[in-house]
């Protein structure tokens, strides 16, 4: 059964406009989650707020919002004052332009989120909005407040619906030529290339989710299963690391990586 929407409002471009309804596209409900005890009681611990000077439980009500401006030193902000500066909630996502598909690389995106059509009489506006944008290898960039904050959005087109990314705010993302500038441009042989290809070409498979499981949280669960059941859990298995000196040079060890490949079942592609 799917989710309730989060989000409802409206889809528009210029005068066409048509009602939708959005949900977050990504879940962490099945996750894991642990909470702190006392170990000698087995009840929860609480977390208190606390003075730093005088290590005094801090009501509630007696809390506030502070900027620090330099040693020991804030400028306070009332509830009233940030409110004052927080924007207004639009429920219109107004595609305001479009940029090619490819044009905005993955570091920008921050969360994603199905968009869908919540009204059968507006599904034909939604449809055409979301096939030009397909037919043209395009992107739609609007704002939207989401998570008490406004927002750049990216809207992507995806089988019969849309992907709503939020993206993340210029100054979250890192100059990347701070880090790749750096690195020296080199000529690849092409013998190195021609194996490289081969290898990646032995591992290529199609996408599933099973590729993006988390082995973590199934070693938890069986932990926490065999703990109920009063068994003693196993020792952890260390990973060998990899030796550098083991590698003689690039060629030889691509050769026998594609060696090993051949020899590996497909099935385990």
């Amino acid at each position: 059964m799917a989710p309730r929407s989060f989000w409802k409002g409206y889809l528009k471009l210029s005068l066409v406009t048509c009602p939708v309804a959005m949900v977050p596209a990504i879940t962490e409900s099945e996750k894991v989650r642990f909470h702190t005890l006392n170990r000698s009681t087995g009840h929860r611990v609480e977390s208190i707020y606390v003075d730093s000077g005088t290590s005094q439980p801090v009501d509630k009500d007696d809390q506030v919002k502070g900027y620090q401006t330099g040693e020991g030193e804030y400028v306070i902000l009332e509830d009233t004052e940030l409110e004052s500066v927080a924007l207004e909630s639009t429920r219109t996502i107004d595609i305001e332009m479009f940029v090619p598909k490819d044009a905005i690389g993955s570091v920008w995106y921050d969360r994603p989120h199905y968009l869908v059509p919540d009204d059968p009489v507006g599904e034909e506006a939604f449809s055409v909005i979301r096939d030009a944008m397909e037919a043209t290898e395009v992107v739609g960039i609007s704002r939207l407040v989401l998570y008490r904050r406004e927002r750049a959005v990216m809207l992507e087109p995806r089988e019969r619906g849309i992907v709503l990314w939020t993206l993340r705010f210029g100054d979250e993302v890192r100059d990347p030529d701070l880090y790749f500038g750096p690195i020296k441009a080199r000529t690849v042989d092409t013998k190195v290339m021609s194996l490289v290809s081969a290898l990646i070409d032995e591992r290529t498979s199609a996408w599933t989710a099973d590729m993006a499981k988390d082995p973590v949280q199934e070693q938890l669960l069986s932990l926490i299963a065999s703990k109920k059941k009063g068994k003693r859990p196993s020792k952890p298995r260390r990973a060998a690391e990899p030796q550098a000196n083991n590698v003689i040079n690039i060629m030889d060890a691509l050769q026998r990586s594609l060696a090993a490949e051949g020899k590996r079942p497909k099935g385990r592609k």
